[in-house]
């Protein structure tokens, strides 16, 4: 039915791409967040990329400004990225400078692209999300504010792409863990159970959320939480409101070599590093410094076009620890329940 679902993806490419589609033999960086693609005819596509606010939240005016830039400059379309990046798809050679003035003057940043930082990813935190232990809009942007001179960079100053996200627990919705560096909210403690609200809570769906089986019936009415089998997720905790995480227990973990494409070694699941960091609102230093470590480590140590997986990968999970001066402890065994299955969970798929 017309108007329903999805519309034909032919409807809304840039008629620039529309034109040589299929035809595209390559492309280069041209500066910080300018690239250009070449097509077998010899036509040239160029597009600029845009760094946004975290979760990509904006104004509506805001977004009416983006749009008008939009028809000045790129035919009426632009595309958001997977990394929430605003990308202005098909702009004249001749205008490329004015646009990125104009963007300059809505306080948006031109970059991002090749061996740069790129944009943070995040989930909402406690903007809106109740699972959330730590607000992850906050703490990308206080990483992307550290790194912006990385993100603008007319040379490109990292062996490889960098890509940082945030999630606020360990759900992922942030994508933290399939990034080169992740930033993961935990809690420390199992929930509380407030026995007297917890008569209203319809058990089996609250013994049936919890994917470690750490929840089961006590008595006649009431439930109990296994610590041995908890793995703090604070899923059950929205199904039964007589459950709820101690604030006070809350942080974030720090999480390295993750990667969500399928170029080289193909995606790969990141692993701990630094099991806890308490949250530190609104600036975030410790989490900063933390990041920032890793990054110059891996900027001294690594090869060309080597991303931190990957040069984890050559030197080994000892020289890591060793090069960083983080310790290891017995938290940074893997005992992920699951663990095979989503290592294995990839196009170059093997046993």
């Amino acid at each position: 039915m017309p108007g329903v679902g999805i519309p034909p993806f032919e409807e809304v490419l840039p008629p620039i791409i529309m034109r040589n589609y299929g035809k595209w033999v390559g492309h280069e960086f041209v500066k910080a967040g300018v690239y250009k693609h070449v097509s077998k005819g010899g036509e040239e596509c160029y597009t600029v990329r845009v760094g946004m606010p975290t979760n990509a939240r904006v104004s509506t005016s805001t977004l009416y400004k983006i749009c008008d830039l939009a028809d000045e400059y790129s035919e009426g379309y632009f595309r958001v990225t997977t990394r929430n990046h605003v990308e202005f798809v098909g702009v004249e050679k001749e205008k490329i400078s004015e646009l990125i003035t104009k963007l300059n003057e809505l306080g948006l940043p031109v970059g991002g692209t090749g061996r740069r930082f790129h944009q943070t990813t995040c989930c909402t935190g406690w903007l809106h999300c109740q699972l959330a232990a730590a607000d992850s809009p906050s703490i990308a942007k206080a990483i992307s504010d550290a790194l912006y001179g990385e993100f603008v960079a007319d040379d490109e100053v990292y062996p490889a792409k960098l890509k940082i996200s945030v999630s606020g627990c360990i759900n992922q919705c942030g994508e933290g863990s399939t990034s080169n560096i992740g930033v993961v909210g935990v809690y420390r403690e199992p929930p509380v159970i407030n026995e007297e609200k917890v008569k209203a809570c319809e058990r089996p769906t609250t013994i049936r959320v919890c994917p470690t089986a750490a929840i089961r019936p006590k008595g006649k009415y009431s439930i109990e939480i296994n610590p041995e089998r908890c793995i703090y997720c604070a899923y059950c905790t929205m199904t039964c409101e007589a459950l709820t995480m101690r604030p006070e227990t809350a942080g974030v973990a720090i999480v390295v070599g993750g990667k969500a494409g399928n170029t080289g070694a193909g995606p790969a699941w990141a692993k701990m590093v630094i099991p806890y960091i308490p949250n530190n609102p609104p600036q975030w230093p410790e989490v900063v410094t933390a990041v920032k470590n890793i990054i110059d480590t891996w900027v001294e140590d690594a090869r060309r076009d080597e991303r931190i997986g990957d040069w984890i990968a050559r030197i080994g999970w000892e020289k890591f620890f060793e090069k960083t001066g983080l310790p290891s402890t017995i938290k940074h065994v893997d005992g992920l329940m699951g663990g095979v299955r989503n290592v294995r969970s990839n196009v170059r798929f093997h046993w």
